[in-house]
């Protein structure tokens, strides 16, 4: 027999921590292979796919992201919910173009379950989070102030990736007999590339991308928001003599129950936690930022300049001007995760009758995290000096440096900042954990007995996931999650034109609203 334990001195969260390490490492190797930019400096792969297919639609799409932005910020406020009841009114016909699947046809004409707004804070808890509190920290230290400038570049460019995902999210949705809602890059995957004549490929390229999202569910929507939570919590209660200290199972439990009794509920439950908890988080954490840069509000021309010089500069310890822009791109495709294709499954659930007016809103997704977070993150770092160019800072270093920017303004802001980044987490565990879901249902059937097994799996890796060690979770979710963008990214471009019709279908609709 193998001995359960190498040394009786192990803690549980030793033993869980050992086990899990011995099943990761080599997907991450494969997933972030690097492509040689210079000769210090090369990019993954995945992560330059990610940047060229969001640079593409930026372009086929004359740039909506910034053209169209307006419009998007009036859907979210409601301005165009009578275009939606025109609609109604009007023959379910008129939506139905040439060549629709049966499937979808049926689901055009259905309601959703949550309005524009749910639907935006839904997925927004998702991306909104640790990525823009720790991650910006370890860019900016590897990569200097410049990194700061890339992010945003890197953020603008990804509202068109999103743009494209999540329309192509609501116009192949399913539903079934209880009026349940099913979408995302499976069903547009599946749905779409079959009117296309490819239908095995379709089928192919679904099932990945579900294999990979039940994945990404697990580790980072799941594993690495709450080892995040904890890490950054038992440091603000006292670090190794916090009374939370080696017991990251039970704070993990404590956790799972919470979760357990929100996601039972679906995408409505879940939607109704999001949109009072996102704006909550994002507010207090905004606040807290800027109370900092008001309090040193005559640094913030110093550095401001620093990250323009910085974003151009020839000289750094991350391998120059290309080590900088890797930097960059790296942390903000991870912050918005866009081209990923996880947020259209949450904005599929939308209530409306036009697929473009979903995907409008969630452009809104990569500003709001990248562009105005992760900037205010940044700017809060370089101004009270926490970055030291050239180091090497882990996910849990990141979330430090933050929280002592924090702290150099008032002296419990770190507190006030352990609570958010717990809602952090707990807002994107529930959400991940409905993206699993619909990938988990897709594969398994819909059935209840499917749905119970999929959510406690997912409370019992809260548990891992608390206990884990941080190396091993990030190497996983990374992976996970980044893997998912290889088939999103083919059905994005292969169905680019279906998104055209639908976003002109759109806009006439409001020409005609006046």
């Amino acid at each position: 027999m193998i001995p359960l334990l190498k040394s009786p001195d192990l803690s549980i969260d030793d033993i869980i921590n050992e086990r899990f390490e011995n099943a990761t490492g080599w997907f991450y190797d494969a997933i972030f292979a690097q492509i040689p930019i210079t000769d210090s400096v090369g990019i993954p792969w995945v992560l330059l796919v990610l940047l060229i297919g969001a640079s593409y639609f930026t372009a086929y799409f004359r740039f909506i992201n910034f053209r169209q932005f307006l419009t998007a910020v009036k859907v979210v406020k409601g301005d165009y919910d009578d275009l939606e009841k025109a609609f109604i009114e009007g023959s379910t016909n008129i939506h139905q173009s040439q060549g629709d699947a049966v499937d979808t046809i049926r689901v055009e004409g259905h309601e959703g379950e949550v309005s524009h707004f749910q639907a935006l804070t839904a997925a927004l808890s998702a991306t909104v989070g640790l990525g823009n509190i720790a991650g910006v920290a370890i860019a900016l230290s590897i990569g200097g102030a410049g990194a700061t400038f890339w992010m945003v570049m890197v953020g603008l460019l990804g509202m068109a990736s999103k743009f494209v995902e999540c329309t192509l999210g609501v116009k192949y949705r399913e539903i079934d007999e209880s009026g349940t809602v099913f979408g995302g890059p499976m069903y547009y995957l599946k749905n779409g590339l079959n009117q296309k004549g490819f239908k095995k490929l379709g089928k192919l390229l679904a099932a990945l991308f579900a294999i990979m999202c039940i994945g990404g569910s697990f580790g980072g929507g799941n594993m690495f928001q709450i080892n995040q939570a904890f890490k950054l919590f038992e440091y603000v209660t006292g670090a190794e003599s916090s009374f939370v200290h080696g017991k990251g199972w039970l704070f993990g439990l404590i956790m799972a129950i919470l979760v357990g009794v929100v996601i039972i509920g679906g995408i409505k439950k879940i939607a109704k936690v999001t949109d009072k908890i996102v704006p909550v988080m994002v507010v207090v954490y905004v606040l807290a930022v800027l109370t900092i840069l008001i309090i040193n509000y005559k640094q913030i021309p110093m550095a401001i300049q620093s990250i323009i010089d910085g974003a151009f500069s020839p000289d750094s310890a991350a391998g120059g001007f290309i080590g900088v822009m890797v930097q960059g791109f790296k942390r903000a495709a991870f912050s918005n995760e866009a081209g990923i294709g996880s947020s259209s499954i949450a904005h599929s659930a939308v209530k409306t009758k036009y697929p473009a007016s979903e995907g409008l809103v969630a452009l809104l997704e990569p500003f709001i995290d990248t562009v105005v977070v992760c900037t205010m993150t940044a700017l809060a770092l370089i101004i009270t000096g926490q970055i030291t160019i050239g180091s090497e800072v882990s996910w849990e270093e990141g979330a430090i440096l933050t929280s002592k920017a924090l702290e150099s303004g008032i002296s419990w802001f770190p507190y006030l900042l352990s609570v958010a980044v717990i809602l952090f987490a707990f807002s994107s565990m529930i959400s991940w954990s409905y993206y699993g879901y619909q990938a988990w249902s897709f594969l398994f059937g819909r059935k209840k007995r499917t749905a119970y097994i999929y959510k406690t799996l997912f409370c019992l890796f809260v548990i891992v996931g608390a206990a884990s060690s941080l190396t091993a979770v990030t190497d996983f979710s990374d992976a996970m999650i980044f893997a998912m963008l290889v088939p999103n990214m083919i059905g994005l471009f292969l169905l680019r034109k279906k998104v055209g019709d639908e976003l002109k279908k759109y806009l006439h609709g409001i020409k005609l609203l006046g």
